[in-house]
């Protein structure tokens, strides 16, 4: 292994602790307080960097992440507040990552998103942080996405229904751009800046995760924002425009240079568009 990758590896293992429990928790264990070394996040940082989720570290993530599960399929992330779709998505998500996409407890969790779905096509978030006006009617983007994510770990990902109105309704907010749902999801600057690794509302993690099902390869709006995205490629390369100040420390994604596992991920979604 190349030894900046170990390295990047032992930095993010070295942080586990931070929060004043192990698996970066808090005591209470709190699974996304500290971001961005969460116990929600980190293990998707070990996973890109090709930690095997068979490895202890991941396995005893992954059990602690399923302590919140509960049998209605949600996820409680946190022993105080309420349980929002976007947690429960992000939960799913990162279990999925971790080899559990067949888990009889995420099939649970599954059945909820597609029981749950808006009539828009996405998953809503009801937390009016912003206060309410006709922008708030609409659902979540990033939930949405992150809902998708998870979902593309599933088999019969491309004959659900429910999964292509999602994906209209994103591909929906290409054409809005507006600040929409109750957490105000925009397309604006900070969205079109090449963020990675993934971890918001961002035109890269909108690509990766649209490019998974032929419903959005095939879209006109889906090749547009490709064709913005790959406006900022030098020579096949994608550089990082935004990290979060701690992880661009670490060498896999230091702003304003090449990365190599973020042109990974771009040289996937060609390759996803090729089987067209």
């Amino acid at each position: 292994m190349d030894q900046s990758i170990q390295q990047d590896i032992e930095a993010i293992i070295s942080r586990q602790n931070d929060h004043g429990a192990d698996l970066w928790s808090t005591p209470d264990h709190k699974l996304l307080k500290g971001a961005p070394f969460t116990t929600l996040e980190s293990p998707l940082y070990l996973l890109e960097l090709g930690m095997s989720h068979e490895e202890n570290l991941l396995k005893e993530t992954a059990a602690l992440i399923f302590q919140g599960w509960r049998e209605d399929g949600r996820f409680k992330i946190s022993p105080s507040g309420g349980i929002y779709p976007c947690h429960t998505a992000q939960a799913l998500r990162t279990l999925c990552a971790l080899g559990y996409a067949r888990d009889q407890r995420l099939q649970q969790t599954f059945h909820y998103f597609l029981a749950t779905q808006e009539a828009d096509g996405g998953w809503k978030c009801n937390k009016y942080s912003f206060g309410r006006g006709p922008e708030t009617h609409f659902s979540t983007p990033m939930t949405t996405l992150t809902v998708l994510d998870a979902f593309r770990y599933t088999h019969d990902r491309e004959k659900m229904e429910t999964l292509h109105q999602a994906i209209e309704f994103l591909l929906a907010h290409w054409e809005i751009r507006q600040p929409i749902s109750p957490c105000h999801y925009g397309m604006g600057t900070l969205f079109m800046q090449t963020e990675y690794p993934f971890r918001g509302y961002n035109l890269f993690y909108y690509l990766y995760v649209l490019s998974f099902y032929p419903a959005a390869r095939k879209d006109a709006r889906f090749l547009e924002a490709l064709q913005q995205f790959e406006s900022k490629v030098q020579n096949g390369n994608v550089i990082v425009e935004r990290v979060v100040p701690k992880l661009g420390k670490l060498n896999f994604c230091k702003k304003g240079q090449i990365s190599p596992f973020a042109t990974q991920r771009y040289q996937e979604i060609l390759a996803r568009l090729a089987e067209e």
